[in-house]
């Protein structure tokens, strides 16, 4: 019974929790980043290319097309796919970046902490102190 209270209390700690949701919101904002690169970015990029973006590709072998038309037997690299979620990892990764950023900048600079006083008494105390006794003698 032990393993399980630690259990629920690590699955509960604040920062697990935090992570969690955080995951979930990336997950969704992936989503996002993705219709926006397949239906607006590629679509622009495939004009410069004359083609779709996502097909772009460079064949090693040909294929040999069936009777329904379909390709079998392609050698390709498939460039343009990778070039796309290249791109979507970069914005994913600048908008993360911009919004890391925002919250540092709300945040309270905290003032530096004052220097911890001495652990003992000064040099300059202890000379003071030695002189003493030497004159009371």
């Amino acid at each position: 019974m032990g393993m399980l209270k630690e259990f629920k209390e690590f699955a509960m700690k604040g920062n697990l929790v935090d992570i969690a949701v955080g995951f979930v919101m990336g997950a969704a904002f992936k989503q996002v980043v993705t219709s926006f690169t397949g239906g607006i970015v590629s679509p622009l990029i495939g004009l410069v290319f004359k083609a779709d973006f996502r097909d772009l590709k460079h064949v090693i072998t040909e294929g040999v097309a069936d009777a329904n038309g379909k390709v079998t037997g392609e050698v390709a690299v498939l460039y343009g796919d990778f070039l796309t979620n290249v791109i979507d990892f970069i914005i994913v990764a600048f908008v993360m970046f911009m919004i890391i950023k925002g919250i540092n900048a709300t945040k309270k600079k905290e003032a530096p902490a004052p220097p911890p006083p001495p652990a003992g008494p000064t040099q300059e105390e202890l000379l003071a102190e030695i002189r003493d006794l030497l004159s009371k003698k």
